[in-house]
Formats: C-alpha cells, sequence, structure tokens
C-alpha cells in the first residue's frame, strides 16, 4: 500500500499546457477517482505517477519517497489501460505469468504458481488459465489485465479508463467486481473516466479536473451536494443540475414570482446562477410557479421529466407513479434549502465565497 502525493504538478508539451499546479493526496489503501472531459488532463497525471512523462514542475511522491527522478520500473507502480494490452498468442496462465519471470524480479516458480492461483480465484478467471488470449471476450481479457496488474502486488494501481471500451451491462458488472477487489486487496487504486456514474459509485473521493486545472476534490456526496462551481455542478449528476439565471432584487435572490432566496449577499442587481438538483423539482398543486411538461422519459422506477417554466427549461426527477404526461400544464417548486446558488460572472458558488 502506498499514499500518493503531488506537490504542485505542472505539465506543458511545447507551449501547450496539460496540467496546472496539481496538489493533490490520494490516501493509503483509498480507491480515487480522477474524473474530467476528453483533454481534461486525466491520462496525463496517470502518465506522470506511473514515470512514463516528468512533470514541468512540482514533485511526486509515493509512500513518502520523491520519486520524479525515478524511472517507471523503479516507482512499484501497475497500470491497466482502456486497451487489454495482452499477449495474443500467450494462454491466459502465461500473460499473468510474464511480468513475474522479468529479470527484475526473478520470482520462484512456486511462488507463480500460488500468485496466479490466487489472482485466478480472486478475478473467478481459474476457467481460462490455458485459453489463448484472442479468444476471450471484451470482459474476460479485462479481468486477465487487471490480474496481469494484480499478481506484481505493487505499491499502486494506475488504471485508465479501463471499462469504456466495455458495453454498458458488463461496465456496470466489472465496476461493481474492481470496488470490491480493492477493498479486499486494502490498496491504493487511482482509476480516471470521463464517466460520472463510474465516479460517484467507484470513489471513495473524486477530484474533478476541468482544463489540466483540478476544481474540486470530495467524497461522492460532498461533491455532489455541494458543487463548487457550475462546471462541477453540470459534471456531476445524470440527470445534470438544473441551473437557471436569477439576480439579486431587494436584497433576495430572485428567479421569478414567488420564487425568491434570503441571504444572497451581493450588490442590488448582481446576476446569478441558481442551481436545482432534478430530484429537487417538486409537482404540486399549489406550487409557485406554472410550467408546461415538453417531454416524459419513462427509467423504470422513476420518470424524467422536461419542463418549460416562462424562460426556463429545466428536468425533475419524480417517481414512476406519478401521472404526468407531454403538454401538461403543471406547477412546480423547491424547499429553499436545496437550492445552491452561484455567481453568474464566475461561476462560483456562493456558500463557498
Amino acid at each position: 500500500m502506498a499514499e500518493i502525493e503531488l506537490r504542485g504538478i505542472s505539465k506543458s508539451f511545447g507551449t501547450v499546457p496539460a496540467l496546472r499546479d496539481i496538489n493533490l493526496t490520494i490516501a493509503d489503501g483509498q480507491f480515487f477517482v480522477l474524473l474530467g472531459e476528453t483533454g481534461a488532463g486525466k491520462t496525463t497525471t496517470l502518465r506522470l505517477i506511473a514515470g512514463l512523462d516528468r512533470p514541468t514542475e512540482g514533485r511526486i511522491l509515493i509512500d513518502g519517497q520523491d520519486v520524479t527522478d525515478w524511472g517507471a520500473a523503479d516507482r512499484d507502480t501497475a497500470l491497466v489501460l482502456q486497451q487489454y494490452s495482452l499477449y495474443p498468442r500467450y494462454t491466459v496462465r502465461q500473460n499473468l505469468e510474464f511480468p513475474l519471470k522479468s529479470p527484475m524480479r526473478r520470482v520462484p516458480p512456486d511462488q507463480i504458481a500460488e500468485r496466479i492461483a490466487r489472482v485466478s480465484k480472486t478475478l473467478r478467471i481459474g476457467h481460462l488459465l490455458d485459453r489463448k488470449t484472442d479468444r476471450l471476450s471484451g470482459g474476460e481479457m479485462q479481468r486477465v489485465s487487471i490480474g496481469r496488474a494484480i499478481v506484481r502486488t505493487p505499491k499502486v494501481f494506475l488504471m485508465d479508463e479501463p471499462l469504456s471500451a466495455l458495453d454498458a451491462k458488463l461496465r456496470e458488472s466489472l465496476r461493481a467486481e474492481l470496488k470490491d477487489l480493492q477493498m479486499t486487496l486494502g490498496e491504493t487504486f487511482l482509476f480516471v473516466t470521463h464517466d460520472q456514474v463510474e465516479a460517484m459509485s467507484m470513489g471513495d473521493r473524486i477530484g474533478v479536473l476541468n482544463k489540466g486545472t483540478l476544481v474540486q476534490v470530495g467524497t461522492p456526496q460532498e461533491i455532489y451536494s455541494n458543487p463548487v462551481n457550475t462546471f462541477v455542478a453540470r459534471a456531476v449528476g445524470s440527470p445534470a443540475m438544473n441551473l437557471l439565471p436569477g439576480r439579486i432584487e431587494g436584497g433576495r435572490a430572485q428567479l421569478g414570482p414567488g420564487l425568491a432566496l434570503d441571504h444572497a449577499g451581493g450588490a442590488e442587481g448582481r446576476a446569478l446562477i441558481f442551481g436545482i438538483r432534478p430530484e429537487d423539482v417538486e409537482l404540486a398543486t399549489g406550487a409557485p410557479l406554472p410550467a408546461t411538461v415538453t417531454d416524459v422519459e419513462n427509467h423504470g422506477v422513476e420518470k424524467i421529466v422536461t419542463l418549460m417554466a416562462g424562460p426556463h427549461r429545466l428536468r425533475a426527477t419524480v417517481p414512476v407513479t406519478v401521472r404526468v404526461a407531454a403538454q401538461d400544464q403543471v406547477r412546480i417548486g423547491w424547499q429553499p434549502a436545496r437550492v445552491t446558488l452561484f455567481d453568474e460572472a464566475t461561476g462560483r458558488s456562493l456558500r463557498r465565497a
């Protein structure tokens, strides 16, 4: 096990900055998820920790040791990629054995057999050991790829979107298996993804990257309930948080008639953004705001209702038992305590101002 610490890490490729002053600590034995869009800097961060690239500025520590100038082979990390990187002419057993037979390790044969037996049982691939990897399904190949990382018993597991090439049902299954595996091993996992469902369901903590900047770090619940800015509010949550324009009038945050909040702070006329999660939008007789239903998506246990309230388009998540259809005229509202206010000019949450 090992703690990972990034101190003031920046990385540029020529004149193009990829990461800007990243400061981050990943605790020993933690499942940490780095969430961001394509090009946010997730893979660059992983490659810097693995030793495949060097930072332009800053230091990298693993288990309290400064490894910034160490090569990849000296850092004792295991990298699992989206592409399986298996040897197609080898059997599963031979692929698992391969990293243990390198000149650097020279693991005794009896220990190799013991490690492979343990890993194959953990990942449920024992029946595949004598099969060539080019005859495996995508899910089986990813299990073997993860198994090849585990047999090395590294200090840190680094995973670069390892589930993104799989179909939806298999991704869901492997998400649970991978989280269970991390808890069983008790090892430090850094998992990068663009999928906020993966981040929310797997991570002990999440870091949100935006264009090379680490915007917010926290537990899934902290990030969901108290986003630091409108970017995080959009990035986390499905459907995303409703973001509606308002302003300060008469010392209150006003969105529309009957929809105002006290203690907004700021000058008269200051432009604001009201952030309201879809599950906090209530459809009820007597609610303050009239709205027209424009679409209804049935998701089995719930419905996602798209509404137009004057100029505002927003979505509500309601129980499947709520009877509502397109073109219905309804009234909507929400609890003031559930609203997050953002400054329109900066996008930052006023809770953190």
